[in-house]
Order: structure tokens, then C-alpha cells, then sequence
């Protein structure tokens, strides 16, 4: 029998490519996002890659009422936890809001979790808790120390599941934290649509190579990198929505909890990533060297060995996958979701939206 994912913020970049491959695997995804950093349109471009339209609900996820109504009205099996806010830097000026969303609306999505009986969660959590690294690879038993109230807002739901399996040992729990999730669905239908000038290198170069940039600043030359910029690690978004059905397949009927790295095991630098975008797009990309920003690290990256042993996940794309996707993406996108051919979808127009 299919089994129900509830994914919450699966409209968003990380989550709506989790949909894709949670229907590849057979599980029927079921959408929960109020779109404050996600697009609508999303919804008809995964009916074209699934094939059929996703069942998805329009809300918030600190909205109890909402989500008693949520689980009440379907069978769901899992829930995949993406619901969040994630810059780093808007976080430090608004962090009231970073903890309330973050960390009180996965409270209340727990809440209702236990009061419906569904005790298998994935969550989607950062590299970020780590903080400023001792060495690298980092290991999950690593230290601890967020520096932002983004990464401690993270930390404190991690500490918070870890209370609520000590307290009820039949939850299935997998906290899962990842570093630079870049590239796009092969389709070229979906992918990183950031809001504003982007805080990552990926849809930066994008937008360079595009012409919506003058050039593109490099923080730092002088590390004691192999090219003197900073490496960091990036993984394909393909590669890290197969990883939260890997988890969601070992959750099922496993009670437990366990936190996992998931990533490629290695570094790339910033003019790695450069270079082999120039190679995908076969232009040069503008840049300009400049000093390194207060708090970033030379090396900073992440050991997923324990995720293939106990998953059996690993990371199967490169940094030229990443790159020529992430191309493929911006190309025929160039005003993200808003550049579809005459293709416009209402809220009114799409299947189960309004049901609840």
C-alpha cells in the first residue's frame, strides 16, 4: 500500500525536489507550505515531473488548528520536516522570528504528531549547529557550538527531539544536517529561486553568467586552501532528496534516533566551483577578489560515512552535475518561476488545496 509523507516546506527548493523523489520511491507527498520563500508555481511544475498533480495544502506550520485538520483528514505514515527560515545574516537581525518559526513551529507540528499517533519524523536540520569546526571532516559527534540564531534555533529542535524519543522511545526520529545544497531537478523545472540578492555562490554565478551581475565577489584569497579560497561542501539536491527517503525507509517501523551528515566527503573551493562553472556554461565569469568576512572558515566540510553504513545512502553527483544543472535551471528560468511559458497557476486551480 502507498504510504502518505507529509513534507512540510515541500514547495521550497530542498523540499519540492524531496517530493520528486519521495514519488519516485512510491510515497505519495503530501505538500504543507504558506509559501513565504517558495512559489506556488512549484505545485505545476512537480505534476509534470511526478505526473500526476501533488495533494498539498496551503498553511502554516505553527497553525494547530490547521494541523489538527491535516491529520484528521489523511492517513499520513511520515513527515518530513523542511518548515523553516535559513539565512544566517537575517536571522541575527530578526531572531525572535527565527526561534518562533523554527523552533516553536516544529513544536507544535510534534504536538500533533503524537496527538494523531504518527511518530516517524525526518528532519531536515544544518551543518550550522557545528559551528566553527576544529578540523575536517566534521563527524556527527562533533562539538556543537551554532553561532547564529538561525544555527542555534536548529541545535535547540535537535535538543528538543532528543528530550521528546528519551521521554517516548516509539518515535522514529532522523535528524539530518547538510552543508550547501545546490544544482536543480535535470528537468530544468525546478530549482533555487532565492528571493533578493542571493546569500550562496551557486545562484550568484547564475546570475552572473546571466548578466543580472556585474561580477562576483570572492571573500578571501589568502587561506591556506590549495588555491587560497575557502572550501566548503557542496552537495546536489538530487542527491540530498534521495537521502531523506533513504531515511524515511529506515524510520519506518524502526524506532530510534540517529543523526547523520549527508554529503559527498569532500571539499570544494570557491574556484573549483568557478571553474567548472565556466566548463557548464562555457563563458567566463567575472570576478573580483576581495578580503575575507568576519567568521568564515578556511576548510569547512562534512563526514557522511555513517549515513552509507546505516542508510546506504551516498551522494552520486559531482560538482560538473551541480553545475551544468544549476545552468540548466537559471537558463530556462532566468525570472525563476515567473518565466514559464504563459503557464500560471491559481490556488484555486490546483487539486486539494482547498479541501481542508
Amino acid at each position: 500500500m502507498t504510504r502518505t509523507v507529509l513534507v512540510t516546506g515541500g514547495a521550497g527548493f530542498i523540499g519540492s525536489h524531496a517530493c520528486v523523489a519521495l514519488a519516485a520511491a512510491g510515497y505519495e507527498p503530501l505538500i504543507l507550505d504558506n509559501f513565504c520563500n517558495s512559489d506556488v508555481r512549484v505545485i505545476e511544475r512537480l505534476s509534470e515531473i511526478i505526473g500526476k498533480a501533488p495533494a498539498f495544502v496551503e498553511g502554516d506550520v505553527r497553525d494547530k488548528v490547521l494541523l489538527h485538520k491535516v491529520f484528521r483528514e489523511h492517513e499520513i505514515d511520515a513527515v518530513i520536516h523542511f518548515a523553516g527560515l535559513k539565512a544566517v545574516g537575517d536571522s541575527v537581525a530578526h531572531p525572535l522570528h527565527y526561534y518562533d518559526t523554527n523552533v516553536s513551529g516544529t513544536v507544535v507540528l510534534a504536538a500533533e504528531m503524537q496527538r494523531a499517533g504518527v511518530k516517524t519524523l525526518v528532519f531536515s536540520s544544518s551543518a550550522t549547529v557545528y559551528g566553527e569546526p576544529e578540523c575536517s571532516p566534521i563527524p556527527e559527534g562533533a562539538d556543537c557550538r551554532p553561532e547564529s540564531p538561525y544555527g542555534r534555533s536548529k541545535h535547540m529542535v535537535e535538543q528538543m527531539l532528543t528530550d521528546l524519543h528519551r521521554s517516548q522511545p516509539d518515535w522514529n526520529v532522523i535528524v539530518l544536517r547538510y552543508f550547501n545544497p545546490v544544482g536543480a531537478h535535470e528537468s530544468g523545472l525546478i530549482g533555487e529561486q532565492p528571493r533578493g540578492k542571493p546569500n550562496n555562490l551557486m545562484p550568484y554565478l547564475c546570475q552572473v553568467a546571466t548578466g543580472e551581475r556585474q561580477s562576483l565577489q570572492v571573500h578571501g584569497s589568502d587561506y591556506a586552501t590549495p588555491d587560497g579560497t575557502g572550501v566548503r561542501d557542496y552537495v546536489h539536491v538530487m542527491d540530498l532528496a534521495e537521502g531523506h527517503v533513504a531515511a524515511v525507509k529506515h524510520a519506518g517501523g524502526r524506532p530510534g534516533l540517529l543523526t547523520l551528515n549527508l554529503g559527498t566527503g569532500q571539499g570544494y573551493s570557491v574556484m573549483d566551483v568557478i571553474n567548472e562553472f565556466e566548463r557548464a556554461t562555457g563563458q567566463p565569469i567575472a570576478r573580483q577578489l576581495g578580503p575575507r568576512r568576519p567568521g568564515d572558515v578556511a576548510a569547512y566540510w562534512g563526514d557522511p560515512a555513517r549515513a552509507h553504513k546505516l542508510l546506504g545512502w551516498k551522494a552520486r553527483r559531482g560538482l560538473a552535475e551541480m553545475c551544468a544543472d544549476s545552468w540548466r535551471w537559471q537558463r530556462r528560468n532566468p525570472a525563476g518561476y515567473a518565466s514559464r511559458l504563459g503557464v500560471e497557476v491559481a490556488h484555486s486551480g490546483i487539486e486539494l488545496a482547498q479541501e481542508l
